[in-house]
């Protein structure tokens, strides 16, 4: 899945991964490959990205996700 992170300031994160796990409003939550489309709120955490390599976390303060088609867009404060 491709995804794409990004802040007021800059582009936090840009590339493949194949988990993303999220703080939804209502607890964590994950996207793997092929889910359905998906819009949601962010709440306060960390988002987990684990890619073919590495695996890492971006904290933030809240955020939306948009899913669709593999490509992932979050906007993050």
């Amino acid at each position: 899945m491709k995804v794409n992170i990004i802040s007021p300031e800059k582009l936090v994160y840009e590339g493949e991964v194949t988990l993303l796990q999220l703080p939804g409003i209502d607890g964590l939550f994950q996207i793997l490959n092929n889910h359905a489309a998906i819009i949601s709120v962010l709440a306060k955490g960390k988002i987990r990205l684990v890619t073919k390599d590495e695996e890492l976390f971006i904290p933030i303060n809240s955020g939306v996700i948009e899913c669709s088609n593999n490509i992932i867009q979050i906007l993050i404060q």
